[in-house]
């Protein structure tokens, strides 16, 4: 008998999503410096937020326009159960997470493995014929500070798809 799959699938579901309020920053930046981006992203949205007492609801997120390359359009920030009213510092403003019908695919381990899940998540699309939309995020659910482990971390992947 052949193993022909050995990396364990990930659970990729269908919702329906509904437009969520964010603060984000936003920059091009290349690919190898997404890390330092993330650094000055998540601290500067957390103060911005925390400065206009807004109620953070969820896990930070980056999402990306297009399909990224060298360089990304990317914004970093957290989900807010309200809108964001801008004038944060830092170049923080207010986003959105669109709402529609989108995959969710949950991946597990290090963020170097993560373009195996969205190959993953890309071959349910073209098996159910649904095109791929040009944003896709994810919310990044394990701190790599309370969690060392890079084989533990969660990633849940969100790709609209039309």
């Amino acid at each position: 008998m052949s193993e022909t799959n050995p990396e364990p699938t990930p659970d990729i579901k269908s919702t329906d999503r509904q437009e969520q309020p964010t603060a984000v920053l936003r920059e091009t930046v290349p690919m190898k410096d997404l890390r330092e981006f993330f650094g000055r992203a998540y601290p500067s949205v957390m103060a911005a937020v925390q400065q206009q007492h807004v109620q953070l609801a969820g896990p930070p997120f980056a999402l990306y326009r297009g399909m990224p390359t060298d360089v990304v359009d990317v914004e970093a920030g957290f989900p807010l159960a309200a809108p964001f009213p801008g004038g944060g510092e830092g170049g923080v403003v207010a986003g959105a997470l669109p709402a529609g019908r989108a995959l969710e695919a949950m991946h597990v381990g290090p963020y170097e493995t993560l373009p195996e899940t969205y190959g993953k998540v890309m071959a349910r699309m073209q098996a159910e014929g649904l095109t791929p939309g040009d944003t896709m995020w994810e919310y990044y659910l394990s701190d790599p500070g309370t969690e060392p482990d890079p084989a533990a971390w969660k990633t849940l992947i969100v790709w609209p798809v039309g």
